[in-house]
């Protein structure tokens, strides 16, 4: 049997696309199973990749990365004995958990959640539709498309039941099913919504859904910035230049955006 690898088992998480967190053991004191410097990986499913120590570190860090996962926020925890918990955290901020293990010993646990890259989800086949693809793949973007584009390491459309309100959706049909894919593009929680069409066009397209204005306004057409691009691989970077400005304004505190919008 091979060595168990806590980085190998990281990078096959990342791999996978699925969120999770890591789990190092920073410090120790009196008697206690966890060694510092211990790792271990904790899926979105609570199971724990590595050892850590016994029951009572495993539950508190369980818990611990169930919280960091949907705050996105890493932690420090510390698991002591229930005799010498004054408060739920310490001086120095850390969390803290009970403990009730024979051994009386405290454990400080670093907890750092592993955040997915944003996903752009394309629909369309289309000249433009691929180059945006290898675009978006190439700034980090984890990319879901139309099988038909035959593109290696990218995600299938049907993958969108995973699409958050921070990710994006590009429709590059251009004629190709387009009020299809823009009442599912409309219908996904994702915020912001884009596509390769005049603004004429687009108000047509959304005039025959029976949705309401809110969720329309979500619709940005003519997709990305206005670069004077003609080739696909132009109109790509622009549409991609455009998103990664909402991603970098999204990811800016309110007041700095207020400041700088004022």
């Amino acid at each position: 049997m091979s060595k168990f690898d806590i980085f190998d088992t990281i990078a096959t998480l990342r791999s996978r696309g699925r969120p999770f967190c890591v789990a190092t053991v920073v410090r120790t004191a009196d008697v206690t199973s966890a060694k510092a410097g211990a790792k271990a990986a904790i899926t979105e499913t609570g199971e724990i990749l590595g050892h850590l120590g016994g029951g009572c570190v495993t539950r508190a860090v369980r818990e611990a990365a169930t919280t960091a996962l949907t705050s996105n926020e890493t932690a420090m925890i510390r698991v002591k004995p229930s005799a010498n918990v004054l408060a739920l955290t310490d001086a120095d901020g850390a969390q803290v958990f009970r403990s009730g293990c024979p051994s009386g010993g405290t454990v400080d646990i670093l907890i750092e959640p592993y955040e997915l890259p944003a996903m752009l989800a394309l629909f369309g086949t289309t000249p433009i539709a691929r180059a945006i693809a290898l675009h978006a793949n190439l700034a980090g973007f984890r990319v879901a498309c139309d099988p038909e584009l035959d593109l290696m390491g990218m995600q299938s459309l049907e993958d969108l039941a995973d699409l958050r309100p921070q990710d994006f959706v590009v429709i590059a049909t251009q004629g190709a099913g387009d009020l299809a894919a823009l009442k599912t593009a409309l219908a996904s929680p994702a915020r912001r919504v884009s596509m390769i069409a005049s603004a004429k066009k687009a108000h047509a397209l959304t005039a025959k859904l029976d949705l309401p204005q809110q969720v329309i306004a979500r619709l940005k057409s003519p997709a990305g910035l206005d670069l004077g691009g003609i080739d696909p691989h132009e109109i790509a970077v622009s549409v991609l230049a455009e998103i990664i400005q909402w991603r970098a304004r999204d990811a800016r505190p309110q007041e700095d955006v207020h400041e700088t919008t004022a």
